[in-house]
């Protein structure tokens, strides 16, 4: 009952703004000529048929371990791990919000670099601040818990996302942590050093 009710409530009040945010500023940070997009951990795919929205030339198609039953881009299911396809399929990569929940992070960063042939978009989660984990470990647990998605709370810190990127040979060229996810009522709590957005390119682009 209190999944269902934190479910509704946060669609109602939460999801339709933070999909518009995310959208535009991911939208604001790709570079033309990109076609194609990889949303690795898409959910409903309501993000980027967004996105699609805003930039009509991109095709969209997502990957999840447990696909919906509903979703509003094309959705295959993979292992968690290996994303299913060759190297340089996809102009971009999109993870957003999935990396705290992957068993094995940096080796699927590793996968966005191998299957990106321009870029790799990430958006996640940043520890370090004042009752940081404590606060992501709220919103992460109001925002997954009606729909199955393992919570492991696994933040880094952006000392840690520097090296993840690095080992995984992706260099990061553009970062927004002001993404207007919140109202002015929670973006203090709820948003303010939490978050941010990274463009990276492989190093062998």
């Amino acid at each position: 009952m209190l999944s269902r009710l934190t479910t509704f409530l946060h669609g109602k009040l939460i999801f339709g703004r933070r999909v518009q945010a995310l959208a535009g500023n991911i939208v604001e940070m790709l570079p033309p000529g990109v076609s194609t997009l990889l949303d690795v951990g898409c959910g409903d795919g309501t993000l980027a048929r967004s996105i699609m929205d805003r930039r009509p030339e991109l095709r969209a198609t997502g990957v999840e371990i447990r696909a919906r039953p509903t979703t509003a881009i094309p959705v295959q299911e993979f292992n968690g791990r290996t994303l299913p396809y060759p190297d340089r399929s996809f102009h971009v990569v999109m993870l957003v919000d999935v990396l705290h929940h992957a068993d094995d992070a940096l080796g699927l960063i590793r996968e966005a670099g191998r299957v990106a042939a321009r870029e790799v978009v990430i958006k996640d989660h940043l520890t370090g601040a004042w009752l940081s984990h404590e606060r992501l470990r709220l919103m992460d647990w109001v925002g997954n818990i009606g729909h199955g998605v393992p919570l492991r709370y696994a933040y880094w810190s952006p000392d840690e996302w520097r090296a993840a990127f690095a080992q995984a040979r992706l260099h990061e060229i553009d970062r927004r942590e002001r993404l207007g996810i919140y109202g002015p009522i929670l973006r203090w709590f709820f948003e303010r050093r939490l978050h941010f957005i990274s463009r990276l390119v492989p190093a062998a682009a």
